[in-house]
């Protein structure tokens, strides 16, 4: 019989593997979506689209799925999900056009509701104090997204871009069948019998749960979406083959993933409002020097025009991105820490709720950028629309958790000095 120690440490490792296998499939249209585009001969929105389709029908699917983990065990679902997607992706394979990936796109994207699976499953097996830790290395399994940049453009260039998802297929197979092998079941980690659908859906009443949306769609959302869109925005912009492309673009995507781990580790010392806070901060200010274009300034001197190529070089952008990517990690963390500290007995639908939002976001946004690189020509417009929302979700937290709070103990004070004056008196 297997100590608890020893469950906890098994179902850690293996949900994590587990979903850096799933994010891995999640991503795969941003690598063979290219030669595919090139293929169909698809605009900026269409690719957009087609790499954002299995991240929608993930998204969406992460609230039952949560639910699901909460009424019967997040052994059972994570296994039948990491099954049920293992032939679609095959069947990419064989996909001709358009409509074929975008169909089969809907069906692997059951991949990425993993997420809400895992972070319930695992949370409950840690004790309070180190349940952000656990749940932030679970979270690193994002880095997924990076391998993705390692393999499949590898692939791609050696047997063509169908063998990706044929090797995809089978990896994720023998994952599923290790992952149910090695991790356990708890009864009492399910909810009871008396709790309903119904009754879970009543946090969607809480704004609370909002905001944390609100939050996870920046971190999340907008990690998935340029995992996604910063392959072709190298190509684009730079000029880089599509292995060198995505080996550069792994630099914001990894970290980003990896470090999840140790953001769980400082929302648990510093809170998660503190580590959410300086995310925000850091982000916005790395946004908006990213959301500048190339571009040229000509100066008129008594010498002649002074022409000065302004914009950011490739190592400058790429230094930028990774400081995002570093502060979104450790959002991703925070944002959880919030939900397993304020919900820690329906879990499994908060969080299917907020990852739903998230990826979402990792939905919409993709299909907007290409919208807004068709509109505009201007590569560097994406992160305008990122610099945005961030602002945004700062201002929400300063009138909320930061001006909120103050005036909370205001009130507080003066109660206390109006009860000591009735006493007085």
């Amino acid at each position: 019989m297997a100590s608890k120690k020893r469950k906890q440490i098994s179902v850690l490792i293996m949900s994590t593997t587990a979903f850096t296998a799933c994010f891995a499939v999640w991503v795969m249209y941003s690598v063979i979506g290219i030669p595919i585009k090139n293929e169909l001969g698809l605009s900026e929105t269409q690719f957009g689209l087609m790499a954002a389709t299995p991240i929608l029908s993930g998204s969406l699917i992460r609230l039952p799925l949560g639910m699901w983990t909460d009424k019967y065990g997040g052994r059972l679902v994570f296994t039948v999900l990491m099954f049920s997607a293992v032939v679609p992706i095959w069947l990419i394979s064989y996909a001709t056009v358009y409509w074929h990936f975008l169909l089969l796109g809907l069906f692997i994207g059951v991949a990425g509701g993993s997420f809400s699976v895992g972070i319930a499953y695992t949370g409950r097996w840690f004790s309070k104090e180190r349940k952000g830790l656990a749940m932030g290395i679970f979270g690193a399994g994002n880095a997924g997204a990076a391998l993705t940049k390692f393999v499949a453009p590898a692939l791609v260039v050696a047997y063509g871009w169908q063998s990706v998802p044929q090797v995809y297929a089978v990896a994720l197979a023998m994952v599923a069948l290790l992952f149910l092998v090695f991790t356990f079941t708890e009864p009492h980690h399910k909810v009871g019998q008396e709790v309903t659908f119904r009754s879970q859906l009543k946090a969607l009443r809480d704004i609370r749960v909002w905001k944390y949306c609100q939050y996870y769609s920046i971190v999340f959302g907008g990690y998935v979406a340029l995992s996604l869109w910063l392959t072709k925005y190298y190509i684009s912009e730079y000029g880089f083959g599509i292995q060198t492309a995505a080996l550069i673009a792994a630099i914001f995507v990894l970290p980003s993933g990896v470090i999840r781990a140790l953001g769980g580790w400082l929302s648990d010392k510093f809170g998660a409002h503190t580590v959410t806070w300086w995310v925000m901060w850091t982000s916005c200010v790395a946004l908006f020097v990213l959301s500048y274009p190339q571009h040229t300034v000509i100066i008129q001197t008594l010498r002649g025009e002074l022409v000065l190529d302004l914009g950011l070089n490739v190592w400058l952008f790429t230094a930028l991105l990774f400081v995002v990517g570093i502060a979104w990690g450790f959002g991703k963390a925070s944002v959880f820490k919030y939900i397993g500290d304020e919900y820690p007995h329906n879990i499994g639908v908060i969080s299917g709720i907020v990852g739903l939002m998230g990826g979402l976001g990792g939905f919409i946004f993709p299909v907007v950028f290409g919208m807004m690189v068709d509109l505009t020509g201007i590569n560097s417009s994406i992160f305008m629309l990122l610099f945005l929302i961030t602002a945004w979700s700062l201002v929400w937290m300063y009138s909320t958790e930061v001006r909120g709070v103050k005036t909370l103990k205001l009130i507080a004070s003066t109660g206390k000095e109006e009860l000591k004056k009735s006493s007085d008196l």
